[in-house]
């Protein structure tokens, strides 16, 4: 029997065993994944915007009140939690998956312009975010960004933050489980969990198929995305219950032509459509992903049932249930524009793909651009809400734990990790080791 059992080879599963290793050297770790390779779906450097999320550019961290302040207290938390992944990422043999890439917000139109140059106005004041720099100025954003610069007419606003990152989580992932395995820890692939049960003593039996069809561990992690929930609906905790999923598809515009990619060193994330995710806001991203530099714009968002971009089209079907039709019918008749979007998005033409660019780029050449699948993304829904990030579920015993929902999770795996352990692990006195190991 194993000690730890991880489910799913994602940059969550990752980080938990790479914690728990540090914490428990002693304990037996095995992961177990479905697909011939690790870091294949959301972590996959392709399959994601690879943005270091530190509220540096995303408008959605940050909102307006009344008396025309901003309220900036989301974005200084994800800016923290960013902060302590990073000091995490550092204590790993290498680094080499991250880049120093600007982070800037581009916006058009009166209203938007108002609202960020306030918002630049209370960010800029807090220690996180006093590198940020705003303009207005023709000039400036040419320097900053040529492409998002030629052509610009109109009533638009930037800002710029040069301590900005670009990850390749997938590398960072695949890092983290080479140095597991190098130090015990089985990692597994081309294994598929079908199903589990919970013995009288508290250990879970997992069902597998491809090798040994049956494992055996005393605590287990689904770090399995959209499929988790499948997972814990078969392990019948009761914690499970309540939850549904809105799997949420996409594509990009991807540049690889070295005269646009050199001439463009930055993410730029503009404002969301009405009623759109988090994961919907547009941005130009310059993207490193195996050495290979690019540019991401993007993402189209689409219409597709499965949890995982290499799921089953019969993924949402399936996890319809009883207690949770209702609150999915609440959420869809609640959220008319998303609904909108998407189903616009999933019939927009090639054309189409390239007008939108054209807002941040206007001299956009189309025959530059080729169309790629992102990642596919599984959205929380509870109690009739949409939600957004991410969010833990555990058993009451502290035995099985998942991660459910998707944005900023991977730039903060380390403290929702942090959060696992606390939830299943406590009295281990875990918040000194851990400052200990990030100070380290």
């Amino acid at each position: 029997m194993d000690d730890v059992i991880l489910v799913g080879g994602g940059i969550m599963s990752a980080t938990l065993g790479t914690l728990l290793h540090r914490l428990e050297p002693t304990w037996s770790i095995r992961v177990l994944e479905r697909l011939p390779r690790v870091a294949a779906e959301a972590s996959d450097g392709w399959n994601n915007a690879g943005t270091g999320h530190a509220g540096l550019c995303e408008t959605n961290y940050t909102t307006m009140r009344s008396d025309g302040s901003v309220d900036i207290a989301r974005a200084v938390g994800v800016a923290q939690q960013f902060a302590t992944t990073r000091r995490f990422w550092s204590t790993l043999p290498t680094s080499d998956f991250l880049r120093p890439v600007p982070h800037m917000t581009f916006v058009r139109g009166a209203d938007n312009v108002a609202f960020l140059r306030a918002r630049h106005r209370a960010l800029s004041a807090h220690p996180l975010f006093e590198a940020m720099e705003y303009t207005e100025d023709p000039a400036v954003l040419q320097r900053w960004a040529p492409l998002v610069g030629e052509g610009r007419t109109g009533s638009w606003a930037a800002t710029r933050d040069a301590t900005g990152t670009d990850v390749d989580f997938g590398a960072a992932t695949r890092h983290m489980f080479d140095a597991m395995a190098r130090t015990g820890a089985s990692v597994e692939t081309g294994r598929e969990v079908r199903g589990l049960s919970q013995a009288r003593d508290g250990s879970w039996r997992l069902e597998v198929r491809g090798g040994r069809p049956v494992e055996h561990a005393r605590f287990v992690f689904l770090g399995a995305g959209g499929w988790a929930l499948k997972l814990l609906r078969q392990a019948g905790i009761p914690e499970a219950r309540g939850y549904g999923l809105l799997p949420i598809s996409g594509q990009f515009l991807r540049c690889d032509r070295h005269e646009v990619v050199d001439r463009h060193d930055a993410k730029v994330y503009g404002t969301p459509p009405v009623g759109a995710p988090p994961m919907s806001v547009p941005h130009l991203d310059t993207r490193i992903v195996g050495g290979q530099r690019s540019i991401l714009f993007g993402p189209y968002a689409g219409t597709n049932p499965r949890f995982m971009k290499h799921g089953s089209l019969l993924d949402l079907p399936r996890s319809i249930r009883r207690d949770n039709i209702g609150s999915l019918l609440t959420m869809a008749r609640n959220n008319t524009p998303l609904i909108a979007l998407l189903l616009s998005e999933l019939t927009a033409t090639r054309a189409t793909k390239t007008a939108a660019l054209r807002q941040f780029v206007p001299h956009a050449a189309s025959a530059d651009w080729a169309i790629v699948g992102a990642g596919q993304r599984a959205q929380i829904v509870k109690a009739g809400e949409l939600r957004f990030g991410t969010e833990v579920v555990a058993s009451q015993d502290g035995t099985i734990a998942s991660v459910l929902g998707a944005s900023p999770g991977a730039s903060t795996a380390v403290p929702i990790m942090i959060e696992v352990l606390r939830r299943c692990f406590p009295g281990r006195e875990l918040d000194q080791r851990v400052r200990e190991m990030l100070s380290a």
